[in-house]
């Protein structure tokens, strides 16, 4: 197994005969159409958490319309915002779905934005969770960018981002891979959301995402 860092916040885990597809918004490097073309006739699954359109490329319904082994998982809000046909998902992911496919069991949770969180559990037992914009969103003050997107006060989004990560620990008290967004526009809390996952479930790798369209804070 290999899992590839795409941009932003899309990665790639490499089967010998599936590959599945994470949050993918831009390929700055070309690595995902150079994997693309390798699995052109090996299943491929595109998760999508949510909306956000720096987690959905328009172009991926099309290609699961031109190839049958070719699979979109997307979010429940995806599907109505960006008006997928609702006959072309594998599954939609709402909160608490669990879809089994020949490769993995993919188990949707709740998010502190729109959307989703997933867990992928292979069937080797190694278990892969997408936070999507899943994180504990502490903007600093006054409201910049993004927080005036945040709807709830700092305490509310604090025990909603802890009471999911509960809920995924009640399943997995250990994870093989964690995805997770690391925003340097969250300024000293850009790692808050992150430590208080780490400390609540065993994470054996950790792979921050969401950090590459913004400049880190000095």
């Amino acid at each position: 197994m290999q899992l590839h860092y795409i941009y932003h916040s899309c990665f790639a885990l490499e089967e010998t005969d599936f590959l599945i597809v994470y949050d993918y918004w831009k390929d700055r490097n070309g690595l995902l159409g150079t994997l693309l073309e390798k699995y052109r006739d090996k299943d491929v699954y595109f998760i999508i958490s949510h909306f956000h359109e720096d987690h959905y490329n328009p172009d991926i319904p099309a290609w699961c319309e031109q190839n049958a082994k070719w699979h979109i998982l997307p979010s429940y809000d995806t599907v109505r915002r960006r008006r997928i046909d609702k006959e072309l998902p594998l599954a939609v992911l709402r909160f608490g779905e669990r879809v089994e496919t020949p490769h993995f069991i993919l188990t949707s949770y709740h998010s502190t934005d729109v959307g989703v969180s997933t867990v992928t559990e292979l069937h080797d037992g190694t278990t892969l969770f997408h936070a999507g914009d899943c994180n504990n969103w502490q903007f600093p003050e006054p409201t910049d960018e993004g927080a005036d997107r945040v709807k709830v006060t700092q305490d509310q989004m604090e025990k909603l981002f802890l009471s999911i990560v509960r809920d995924i620990k009640k399943n997995y008290p250990k994870l093989t891979h964690a995805m997770f967004p690391v925003d340097p526009r969250l300024g000293q809390e850009m790692m808050r959301g992150a430590l208080q996952l780490l400390k609540s479930i065993e994470v054996k790798h950790f792979h921050p995402m969401h950090y590459a369209m913004f400049s880190i804070p000095e």
